[in-house]
Formats: C-alpha cells, structure tokens, sequence
C-alpha cells in the first residue's frame, strides 16, 4: 500500500483519523514529534479532574490504542507506520502523570518524552523491535513515558523550580 491508502470505508477513515492523532501524524517532517502535540491538549483536559480519573483516562486510552494502532498499522500496511502517532499521545499522558501543570512542565515532558521515545534506550528499544502488532505500538511509547516520567519527577524532586 505503500503509506497511501485508496477506497476506505468511514469507519476505516476515522481509524486511521484516530490513530494519526487527528491528523498531526501526517506532517511530511518529525511526524512523531508532532504527533505528541495533541497530548499536551488531553494532558491540560485530564490534569485538572484528578489523579485517580487522569490514570483511568491514560490507561482507557493506553487500551483503545492497542486495537487502533493495530487496525490503522493493517489498513496502512507497515508494521509500525510513521504517522500512527496515538502512541505518542498516550506516551505523553504517562509522562505527565501526577505532574502539576505549568508551562515548563508542559514543555520539559514534551522533550523528554521525545528523547526517550527517538532514542529508544534499553528495553524500550528492545520492546520496539520484539513486541509485534498494537501492543508493540503502544508499550514502547509506555515505557518511553515511564522513562521521561521518572526524568521529570526526579528533575522536580532536585530542583522544585
């Protein structure tokens, strides 16, 4: 299929719709950094409810995405497409988690998160290339966020800035 998909039904269309991050998957530069974006915008959604709704919320998502990531991965054609980026989006949730919202936070988890998720260190390079289909989709972007979440609580913990 060659990344182009032809003759899709609706439903397929909001999958891949989904699954591209409403569409920020598809930049033709850095689609996985782009990609992350909208997770800052369910970050600021789920942040102010709690931390026992933003963990539910993360792990609902966590849940639909294996699924998604799997049908648009199918549907695409590649086992782990560019612009499947919903991974990214969650990955971002995991390193937001229980971290108070402010715009240097927003911004420190955005780049550690991508840090981890581009240079894919230890298991999560070894997730990455051994765990097929959508749950390889989606753990590696798990673990990137653990990584990053760590990175960020451990920052705070030196530096309260």
């Amino acid at each position: 299929m060659n990344g182009r998909v032809t003759s899709l039904s609706s439903r397929e269309r909001w999958v891949l719709w989904l699954a591209q991050g409403f569409g920020t998957g598809r930049a033709p530069r850095a689609p996985g950094t782009v990609g992350t974006l909208p997770g800052i915008g369910f970050y600021l959604l789920l942040a102010p409810l709690g931390w026992g709704v933003y963990l539910l919320a993360t792990l609902v998502l966590f849940a639909l995405g294996i699924a998604l990531c799997d049908r648009a991965a199918r549907l695409l054609g590649r086992d782990d497409p560019p612009s499947v980026v919903w991974d990214e989006i969650v990955g971002y949730l995991v390193t937001m988690s229980a971290v108070p919202p402010s715009l240097g936070a927003i911004v420190a988890g955005f780049v550690a998160f991508r840090v981890f998720d581009i240079w894919k260190p230890g298991p999560i390079g070894w997730l990455d290339r051994r765990v097929p289909g959508g749950l390889g989709i989606m753990l590696d972007d798990l673990v990137a966020g653990l990584f990053a979440l760590a990175t960020l609580h451990l920052g705070r913990a030196f530096c309260p800035c």
